[in-house]
Formats: structure tokens, C-alpha cells, sequence
């Protein structure tokens, strides 16, 4: 913030979260300053009340970043708009939600047509013109007003914004002018700063689909750009080099399915002793090696799940399917994990590598019914090109190297986004508490 200059003169608000503010700025509360209404008691709308047309019907789903998502919008009867006059929306009313994630923040803008809300969201609207609700935008995305919401939360468990408490909370306003001025050099700074953080996150994409691509020709083309090459047959692996061998992964490993069955599956009895359980969420979330679990079974658990040995290869095959790593030590697996063993002649890292090309062809034989499904079956059934052994172990010290360094820019693309962010918020806050003078500001 050393950029900004600070105001002359400070008062202490005596406020915890607030602190000092600039001495001309006034202190109040929502409640001197809003009309703050909800729906309540019976208006209370459900299910059976959405409808396909009329009415805007807002809940806390449709706040997407700083405005409301009309298109995606439920609706409701007019009977029911007319129901609460209160909520009855109008172009830049300040929506919050209170239940749920609390304290998400929007403006009703580009209203075209009637619209009120759903529980869980309050409108908040000037009782006179003493603020614009832009500015009061930013204020509530600040952290002055976290700040507010946690301190007053301390020992709850319900997560729930109380009317009674928001128009409480306690803040220092100032001029109409300067709040004017502060809602355009926040939209103007922020924009700019998520302009930032979306091409880090543009880039953090282009890499997982380098990775992919730098994977997927690797294991069906090999390093070699002069080999000759022959057609393999087979979509997903179109030419291959001419001294491969093609066949299907159940004739290059022994594959196994986990199991865990013939019980309620967060049956107490089953958990909690010596034996290690991986599941989907562990594949998912160990990079190339599974070094941690979360649970465990007992004698009664083991004796109806699939023991794998250490360094065999897991993949999920139900929910996020296809996530592969090898397995570091013995454990248990459920039936949405499959486990490999290669037969000779086949690298256990040439084979992650090569299933983590076959992604596409094994999703095209999944099972889509509720959810993505693989079996040993079809995951067989699947054909693949093999090289030597040598020429295996060359492709995954290459991959290796390249997956590494393509680790290491989105490494450091995380933590730039994560640098932006707080210098966001740092920003926001600054700014709606005097801490910096934006008054002599220029776009």
C-alpha cells in the first residue's frame, strides 16, 4: 500500500475490527444507515414453488463474482412475488447471504423484470441517499466485515448471519463524493488484479493439457522422431513406431479390483485398526506415489476388502476415474479401486504413464449411469503399444523431467494467484476504511 498516501487526521474507532478511521468520516451502524429485509416464517418458499417462468426467484447460487446470474435464475408465481412487497427487488439493490456461506456479496444490476428472493439472502437498501450501494459492495467484501462476522460467530457451530446482528455491525462512512470515488478505484484496481490472476489460471490450464499431450505422444510415439512408423489400428493411438508390440492391457498386467462388500459401508464395527484403506480420495491426491491414508480396518474390515501389495499401481475407477499412483506400502482398496501388476518386461512407471494416456479410450468405455464407471473388463479390453524395456524406462526419465518442470511453473503460477488475491483483499480493506486516500485517484 505504499503507493497511496493515508489521510491527515485518524480517529480509534474502538471498534476491533474496525480500528482507526479518518476523522471526518462518520461512525454508525447498518441499522441507521439500511432497510434490511428477508423472507421469513411462512413465506418460505419450496420446491413446489419454483417455476420455469415469471417472477425472478434469487437464492445465494445465483451471486456469480459481484452481480446475479438472471439466466440461470428459478422463478416464481406472481402470487408469491406479491406475497412480500419488502423483497421485491430493484436495480442496485445489495443482496448478502446469510445462511450457508454467509457474507457472499452481489448487486441486482441489469434487472428485467420482477424479482425477489428465497431464504437465505437479505436485501439491503439506503433508507436515504447518504450511501451508494457500490461503495456498500466493497465495504461487505471487505475485511472489516469477515472481521465483524467472525467476531461475532466465536463458539457457533451454526453457520447463520442473524438480521439482529448484521444491522449491528459497526463501520465508518464516508462522504457520498469518497464513496463514489472508492467503488470506481476498487472496480478499476480489482479488475486489473483479476485480470492477473485469470491468466495465471489460463496458464495453470495450458498446462495440464501440455501435460496431457506431452504424455499421450511420448507412450504412443515414442522420443525417436525418425522412427518408422506403422498404423495401429487403433483410434486412441493412431501410428505407432514399427518395433512396438500392441496388445491389451490384460495380457501386459494382472489386474485386480479392491472390494469392500457385503456391509453398510460406514459401518463403525469395520474401521479404525491396523490395517491401512486407501481409497478414491488418496489416488486423487498423492501425485505419483500414495504415502498417507486416512483410514483404517480392523480384523473384521480386512476380512472383507482386497489386500494390495506394496508397489502395485491403483487407479480409481468410480468417481474421479482414471487418477493412478503407486502404491508405497500394503494396503486395503474398496471396489472403486482397481489395482496392476505388470507381467515381465513391462515398467510399473511406463504403464501409469501409459493408462494416464489411455484417459480418453478408458472413459469411452465406461459405464454412465449415475456416475462414470470402469470395470476389469473393459479396462482390459483396451489396447496399448509397448516398446522394449529400455526404451520404457528412457520415456519415463524424460516424462519424469517434464512433468517436473511443468510442477514447478504451476507452482509458482499458484502462489503468484495466491500473492494477487491477498493483495486484492488487502486493497478492498484499505480503501473502505480510510487506511488509504483515494481522493486525488485517476483511472
Amino acid at each position: 500500500m505504499s503507493r497511496y498516501q493515508a489521510y491527515a487526521e485518524y480517529k480509534d474507532s474502538g471498534v476491533e475490527w474496525l480500528g482507526i478511521y479518518p476523522s471526518h468520516w462518520v461512525l454508525t451502524r447498518v441499522k441507521f444507515e439500511s432497510y434490511v429485509k428477508a423472507r421469513v416464517g411462512w413465506h418460505g418458499l419450496k420446491s413446489d414453488d419454483f417455476t420455469d417462468e415469471g417472477p425472478y426467484l434469487v437464492t445465494g447460487s445465483d451471486f456469480i463474482g459481484p452481480v446475479i446470474n438472471w439466466d440461470n435464475c428459478y422463478h416464481c408465481d406472481q402470487e408469491r412475488y406479491e406475497q412480500d412487497p419488502y423483497i421485491q427487488l430493484k436495480e442496485a439493490d445489495l443482496l448478502i447471504t446469510k445462511d450457508g456461506t454467509i457474507g457472499k456479496v452481489a448487486l441486482a444490476s441489469g434487472l428485467n423484470g420482477n424479482a425477489t428472493l428465497n431464504s437465505g439472502v437479505f436485501v439491503v437498501r439506503p433508507l436515504s441517499n447518504s450511501y451508494t450501494t457500490r461503495y456498500y459492495f466493497w465495504l461487505l467484501k471487505s475485511n472489516v466485515f469477515t472481521g465483524f462476522v467472525d467476531f461475532n460467530k466465536t463458539g457457533s457451530t451454526i453457520v447463520h448471519l442473524y438480521q439482529d446482528t448484521f444491522v449491528n455491525f459497526k463501520y465508518a462512512m464516508p462522504s457520498f463524493a469518497e464513496q463514489e470515488k472508492i467503488a470506481n478505484f476498487l472496480d478499476h484496481e480489482t479488475a486489473k488484479i483479476d485480470l492477473l490472476i485469470e491468466k495465471q489460471q489460463g496458464l495453470i490450464a495450458l498446462l495440464k493439457e501440455k501435460r496431457q499431450a506431452v504424455i499421450s505422444h511420448a507412450v504412443t510415439k515414442g522420443l525417436n522422431p525418425n522412427a518408422q512408423m506403422k498404423d495401429s489400428g487403433v483410434e486412441w493411438l493412431g501410428v505407432v513406431p514399427e518395433h512396438w508390440t500392441l496388445k491389451n492391457y490384460r495380457y501386459a498386467t494382472k489386474i485386480y479390483r479392491g472390494k469392500f462388500g457385503h456391509r453398510p459401508r460406514n459401518d463403525p464395527a469395520l474401521y479404525d485398526g491396523n490395517y491401512p484403506f486407501i481409497q478414491t480420495g488418496d489416488v486423487a491426491q498423492a501425485g505419483k506415489h500414495i504415502l498417507n491414508y486416512k483410514q483404517t480396518l480392523n480384523d473384521r474390515g480386512a476380512a472383507v476388502s482386497q489386500k494390495f501389495p506394496a508397489g502395485t499401481l491403483v487407479m480409481a475407477i468410480a468417481a474421479n476415474i482414471g487418477d493412478t499412483a503407486i502404491l508405497d506400502f500394503e494396503a486395503y482398496a474398496p471396489d472403486s479401486v482397481v489395482g496392476f501388476k505388470p507381467y515381465e518386461n513391462l515398467d510399473l512407471e511406463f504403464l501409469r504413464y501409459s493408462l494416464m494416456a489411455a484417459l480418453p479410450a478408458l472413459e469411452q468405455t465406461s459405464t454412465q449411469s449415475t456416475q462414470a464407471n470402469l470395470n476389469i473388463d473393459r479396462i482390459g479390453s483396451v489396447q496399448a503399444a509397448f516398446p522394449l524395456i529400455d526404451e520404457q524406462l528412457e520415456i519415463v526419465s524424460k516424462l519424469d523431467s517434464l512433468i517436473e518442470r511443468y510442477g514447478q511453473i504451476e507452482e509458482k503460477a499458484l502462489i503468484a494467484i495466491e500473492c494477487m488475491q491477498e493483495r486484492r483483499t488487502a486493497l478492498i480493506s484499505a480503501a473502505v476504511t480510510g487506511k488509504i486516500d483515494v481522493r486525488g485517484w485517476q483511472a
